[in-house]
């Protein structure tokens, strides 16, 4: 269960700041002797500071966002883990601000292969809002989550990644690029992880971020 705390800066006129601290339980689930369902859910709390002098600010939950991966149990014989199945936006946000005010859903899928310390693979979605309110810009975006990593022998990862979205409507491109260090550790035989990242945001639309940091605990429950 990742606990993921994500802090922006240099937003709009003002360089204003924004904090999300998405939580995002993966649970698998055991379909048949040779395949596993994984129910993926990011739930943001977003706390976002007006980027222009005098305007309002917004704090709440934002909109969830509910993958389901169906995939073999084992690797492939070149090594690799796959899984595909649907995503869902839900329009749970608290503020209007802070969603889209629209039901979504596309198709997702993950690919990873770990070999000599290594692991690399990506992840993919697009959503289409299909129902909501009618006043608010419809959801057609792509997201593109490459990584690359390395495990040392002492538990620690080093991950470059990007988190990349494609909005096909404003025809606008949101690259950040993030480096991050995480190390496996165990407390009262309790195993978890502590990450932390920095990111630099390569593309953004106009009055986008243009820096981050990532803090995240990961609780991690062995089967």
């Amino acid at each position: 269960v990742p606990f993921q705390y994500n802090w922006d800066t240099g937003i709009g006129a003002n360089d204003t700041d924004r904090s999300i601290t998405n939580i995002q339980p993966v649970v698998p689930f055991s379909l048949n002797d040779d395949l596993n369902i994984i129910s993926r859910t990011i739930l943001p709390v977003i706390d976002s500071p007006s980027p222009v002098s005098g305007g309002e600010d917004h704090s709440g939950v934002g909109d969830i966002v509910q993958s389901i991966f169906v995939g073999p149990k084992n690797p492939t014989s070149s090594g690799w883990l796959w899984g595909a199945g649907p995503v869902f936006l839900l329009p749970t946000a608290s503020d209007n601000a802070l969603g889209t005010e629209k039901w979504g859903a596309g198709p997702t899928a993950v690919a990873l292969k770990q070999e000599n310390g290594w692991t690399y693979g990506g992840l993919f979605n697009h959503i289409w809002s299909f129902a909501g309110e009618s006043d608010r810009a419809n959801v057609n975006a792509t997201f593109l989550q490459p990584f690359w990593g390395y495990t040392f022998p002492t538990q620690t990862t080093l991950t470059l990644l990007s988190e990349s979205t494609y909005d096909w409507t404003t025809d606008q491109w949101t690259v950040p690029i993030n480096l991050v260090a995480s190390q496996v550790l165990k407390v009262a035989n309790q195993p978890f992880s502590l990450a932390l990242g920095y990111r630099k945001y390569v593309e953004t639309p106009e009055g986008g971020p243009d820096w981050g940091i990532r803090f995240v605990l990961t609780l991690i429950f062995p089967k």
